[in-house]
């Protein structure tokens, strides 16, 4: 099977990822400059002219700063909700994506992807994570996307519970948070329930997601200021002793090339 998954950056800064089926090229939100994201594709031997379809989470700068770039080309299609495509509208002036526009909780396919796309608690305007699944001679695989959540709802457990690569966010450690400069307010909101997921939060979900399927976990979008490697390692510790059969591997803020499943 042609299932190739490859992240091309996730941090505060900036999140893209690049899906490869035997029949389509996507990506996962487009949080780099166009430029940035086509270099990127270029080291995986990948060209920009063939990628498919963005698939958007929500619409802070850092998931889709590429978008007015991306959006140049014909071929492109970009999936969000009608929410997160107005603010993307209203964020890139004279971006003129071609929308595909679908509703929060539904399903549905592209190609040969049968895409999910669920709530997820995050201060945007209707944000969502994704289950990507593909099929082929009786070989499924699927691929969960759940970043830029304050909280793991039920929904979200049910959603990843399938899911043999999961991409999770592991933004921050509470300690670090704390002692950094950054206002009251902010750190407030970074600690919410529509804030983002602390170590903490990650290694409890790992430690009880029901699932005998997962494969592969991809521990991104952590903070450059409020969390390093090292700290995600340490609370990845007991989740790795606990999932001898899983694979871990935490995305550096600063990864100098793509991360690849």
């Amino acid at each position: 099977m042609n299932f190739r998954f490859h992240i091309l950056g996730s941090s505060s800064s900036g999140n893209c990822a690049l899906l490869v089926t035997p029949r389509s090229r996507v990506l996962i939100d487009a949080g780099f400059s166009a430029r940035r994201i086509k270099q990127a594709l270029n080291k995986l031997g990948e060209d920009v002219a063939n990628i498919d379809a963005v698939f958007i989470t929500h619409e802070h700068c850092d998931h889709i700063e590429g978008i007015p770039g991306l959006a140049r080309g014909e071929r492109i299609v970009f999936f969000a909700n009608s929410e997160t495509a107005r603010a993307v509208l209203a964020t890139c002036a004279g971006a003129r994506p071609r929308w595909r526009i679908f509703e929060t909780g539904s399903s549905f396919v592209f190609q040969d992807i049968a895409v999910s796309a669920f709530s997820i608690p995050h201060d945007a305007a209707d944000p969502v994570g994704y289950t990507f699944t593909v099929e082929d001679n009786a070989t499924v695989r699927t691929l969960a996307w759940v970043t830029d959540l304050g909280h793991v709802p039920q929904l979200v457990r049910e959603k990843i519970r399938s899911a043999d690569c999961l991409v999770l966010e592991s933004n921050y450690d509470a300690g670090l948070l704390e002692k950094s400069p950054r206002p009251p307010s902010l750190k407030q909101r970074i600690r919410g329930r529509h804030g983002h997921l602390s170590n903490e939060l990650a290694q409890e979900l790992l430690m009880t997601l029901d699932s005998a399927r997962l494969r592969h976990v991809f521990l991104a979008h952590l903070s450059r200021e409020c969390n390093s490697p090292a700290l995600v390692e340490a609370a990845l510790a007991p989740v790795r002793a606990l999932r001898a059969d899983c694979r871990f591997t935490v995305v550096p803020p600063d990864a100098a090339a793509p991360l690849s499943l």
